[in-house]
């Protein structure tokens, strides 16, 4: 009775299929797992979950205008070199497209669009041994491990200051941005101090006139951005994540970088900084000298947070509310890793924290 009860019984189980969870699947097979929706009764399987339509993770969201020429370096797929990007095609055709190709050629276990709703203990009263119930919008799966790698995309931080719901203009996030065109004329505070907020800010004020709200100072790296200082990022992230301290933005690390995008906003003289202001109101905001400032729109450039609100029944994030690692693993749950959480954000940090991650948790699983 119980066994028609579950819809897939898996080893380990992906959620994300993004570069992150991609890059897991593709080392997951490498070391023998197998396809869980074809081979179900294989000695060791796995299947990777994917809310998404269709391949491309978040890129397939990314606004319109940012093409290949504006975005950061993005690291390849695991043995699968990237053609030579065109400058001014679309990420979010471009990405979706390379990652498409690597999915119809290592014939991965994916299965989309699924979205996973929560994970918990099938037997909650021993954490440590019994299988991981997930549930799904594709039914209940069963598995002995989980890869998480559901990425930041899904989880939008919008921070709340007084009078916001007050405002006349409409508001959108980062994620819900997709074209200047829709500002032209108009006067537009950008929110944020990240890499996305010099971004949308220096299209935007190309058509409008911007105001650029942050709460600290940005603080930008000066002369080169080397391996070394690379090194030296990562290293800070993981000594948080270990001690299990909530991580920051990836430039509270590594600062903001004198981009082509930071640089021709500054040439234009619009990268002008401005404290964050006092509150909302209904024509536009109080600044923090107290003057009101008029604006016809505001883009909340302030970042995302882990999606892994799925996971909250397992009781792994500690009372500051961040989930400590050891490497990608769950130092509370050995049978669970996170893969685009702390240092394993970027592109290559993906990729090698899926290699790890289908290692240590083969060895776990067979041992």
């Amino acid at each position: 009775m119980q066994q028609d009860f579950f819809r897939h019984r898996v080893d380990l189980l992906v959620i994300g299929g993004g570069q992150a969870g991609l890059s897991a699947g593709y080392h997951l097979a490498a070391l023998g797992f197998a396809n869980a929706f074809t081979q179900p009764s294989a000695p060791l399987t796995y299947a990777v979950l994917d809310a998404e339509e269709g391949p491309g993770g978040a890129w397939r969201h990314r606004w319109e205008s940012l093409t290949m020429a504006t975005v950061n370096n993005i690291f390849d797929l695991p043995d699968f070199p990237r053609p030579a990007p065109d400058p001014s095609e679309p990420s979010r055709q471009a990405i979706p497209s390379y990652f498409a190709d690597f999915e119809a050629t290592q014939q991965l276990a994916i299965r989309r669009p699924v979205t996973v709703q929560s994970v918990t203990y099938l037997d909650a009263d021993s954490p440590q041994t019994s299988p991981f119930k997930v549930v799904t919008s594709d039914g209940i799966y069963l598995a002995r491990a989980i890869i998480n790698a559901s990425g930041t995309w899904n989880k939008p931080l919008l921070p709340y200051y007084p009078g916001q719901e007050t405002f006349a203009g409409p508001q959108l996030h980062t994620r819900d941005y997709r074209q200047l065109d829709d500002f032209t004329g108009q006067r537009v505070a950008i929110v944020g101090g990240g890499i996305s907020a010099l971004q949308i800010l220096e299209e935007v004020s190309r058509v409008a006139e911007t105001f650029w709200y942050t709460r600290s100072e940005p603080v930008f790296h000066e002369g080169p951005f080397t391996s070394e200082s690379g090194r030296q990022a990562v290293d800070k992230v993981i000594a948080d994540v270990e001690a299990g301290r909530p991580t920051g933005s990836v430039v509270s690390y590594t600062g903001l970088l004198w981009t082509d995008y930071a640089l021709a906003a500054r040439e234009r003289g619009v990268l002008v900084r401005r404290p964050i202001f006092r509150e909302v109101t209904p024509t536009g905001v109080l600044e923090a000298d107290g003057g009101l400032q008029k604006l016809d729109a505001i883009i909340w450039a302030t970042g995302f947070k882990q999606a892994v609100d799925h996971l909250t029944p397992l009781g792994l994030a500690n009372e500051a509310g961040a989930i400590a690692l050891t490497g990608t693993q769950v130092a509370a749950q050995p049978r669970v890793h996170l893969l685009g959480y702390g240092p394993s954000q970027s592109t290559v940090g993906a990729n090698r924290a899926g290699r790890v991650a289908a290692r240590q948790l083969k060895q776990l699983l067979t041992s």
